[in-house]
């Protein structure tokens, strides 16, 4: 016989089931979302420790070792999620990327860290674009530093630093000054529209103590030292070909640093260098070698010495001017020391 009672008992049971499987999802999606949140901050600390130094630590790659890099380092915030899967930037941080300063880090993570710290990249800087973690916070020792606001344009590069001062509004001219005060010791980077000489490539290897630039040019007498630096002079060469001018100056560039200017290595970098630099006015090692096997030489390196690969940097021209030089300068005793 049907009872209505029974119907409202097995409407009350139906409901309570229904409630205990709500519950139990929001309880598994919670506990989901906060293993989820958990990884999310492991990948953050990873990325904070191995990552920002290069990759900034919003993801924008606006460092100081970015400016010295080519190609620079990959900016975050500037892809899309479909630009680059999970699966290769996976790949990326094991492998590296031949050809720039990007290594494979399975010396420092293992398989499911490079997980954890892709995982924050993506979800942090390429889908929500946010600010990781600012460096000027009062935390850091930077309370206030909106009051140096003048001078951001000159730190983030807006402006560039050698900007004529008549170029100059008022207020850009009180930025400058106060950057100048205050922001460049560690913004020393800063953009330049003339970058001008960043390095002179010239060999000055013996010691300067007590060295005074108002003194008379004598750095045997100023420095002490004397068996080094009578090393460190070039001997020109008398009416070279093209070829040997072109070697002459690669030679002093790039070689006498470690070989001496006089190709003696016996220089002050090349008396404490293990093992120590050939001596290229050697002539049993000279004859003994031959210029084709110097020639491979200065291309391929030595292995377990100093002695680099400069197949990278050298043309196989220029190395083939450099070997002219050698024989030329120690060797046929042409030079003007030697006349």
């Amino acid at each position: 016989m049907f009872r209505f009672k029974d119907v409202a008992r097995w409407h009350r049971r139906l409901a309570m089931l229904v409630a205990v499987a709500s519950w139990a999802a929001s309880v598994g999606g919670a506990s989901a979302q906060s293993a989820e949140d958990e990884a999310h901050e492991q990948g953050r600390e990873l990325y904070n420790y191995r990552c920002y130094y290069c990759h900034g630590y919003s993801g924008d790659a606006k460092t100081l070792a970015a400016t010295f890099m080519s190609p620079p380092p990959r900016d975050f915030t500037s892809l899309d999620p479909g630009d680059r899967t999970r699966e290769q930037m996976i790949s990326t941080v094991t492998q590296g990327v031949p050809g720039t300063a990007m290594v494979s880090f399975t010396h420092y993570l293992d398989a499911r860290q490079i997980e954890l710290v892709v995982d924050f990249i993506r979800r942090e800087f390429v889908e929500a674009k946010r600010v990781n973690t600012r460096y000027h916070t009062e935390a850091n020792g930077w309370p206030e530093h909106d009051r140096y606001e003048l001078a951001f344009p000159f730190a983030e590069g807006t402006l560039a630093l050698d900007m004529p001062p008549e170029q100059m509004s008022d207020p850009e001219r009180a930025g400058y000054r106060l950057f100048m005060n205050s922001c460049v010791s560690c913004h020393d980077r800063a953009r330049v529209v003339d970058e001008g000489v960043i390095w002179r490539p010239r060999s000055i290897s013996y010691p300067r103590n007590n060295f005074s630039f108002t003194q008379p040019p004598a750095p045997d007498a100023l420095t002490s030292a004397s068996v080094y630096a009578q090393h460190d002079r070039m001997a020109p060469l008398l009416n070279p070909t093209p070829k040997e001018a072109e070697g002459e100056r690669l030679f002093q560039q790039n070689c006498a640093f470690c070989h001496a200017a006089d190709g003696s290595g016996k220089n002050w970098i090349g008396a404490f260098l293990e093992s120590a630099p050939r001596d290229l006015t050697d002539p049993d090692f000279i004859n003994a070698l031959g210029p084709e096997r110097l020639a491979q030489v200065i291309a391929s390196g030595v292995e377990g010495t100093s002695m680099p690969a400069w197949r990278s940097v050298l043309t196989g021209e220029q190395i083939d001017a450099i070997v002219h030089y050698i024989y030329r300068a120690f060797h046929t005793g042409q030079s003007e020391e030697a006349k």
